[in-house]
């Protein structure tokens, strides 16, 4: 119910997905206000284990807080990147989701079932 009035309350402006595994997905949605305002919406999805359903945890930023939210996150990650985990390679999952993604796609493509075409060119075709 709190989420219907809040839907109400505010439009949809833009929405980016990232999906992190199999499990969990991240939304990042700006939204405007009927005063036309915005705000951000950092959205965290999980897959419940039992399969009910998804848990969904929600981080609301407003203009004010953007450069001071960034800043922090940047240092935080900087920290993250050079001083925990210096020799770790950050790019080893986007290299595997990339790989996984083209190996799906060709799939598919493999799978798929030719449409039913019709060569037009055919003499047969062209006979009424």
């Amino acid at each position: 119910m709190e989420n219907e009035n809040f839907n109400q309350k505010s439009e949809n402006v833009y929405s980016a997905k990232v999906r992190a595994g199999k499990r969990r997905t991240y939304f990042f949605d700006i939204r405007q206000t009927k005063g036309a305002d915005y705000f951000l919406t950092l959205t965290e999805s999980t897959k419940r284990f039992n399969g009910d359903g998804y848990e969904r945890h929600k981080l609301f930023l407003y203009k004010e807080d953007i450069n001071r939210f960034v800043e922090g996150l940047e240092e935080a990650v900087k920290f993250f990147k050079e001083e925990l985990l210096p020799d770790y390679d950050f790019d080893e999952y986007t290299k595997r989701q990339e790989e996984w993604e083209a190996r799906k796609a060709l799939e598919e493509q493999e799978n798929a079932e030719p449409k039913n075409e019709k060569n037009i060119d055919s003499e047969e075709d062209m006979a009424w």
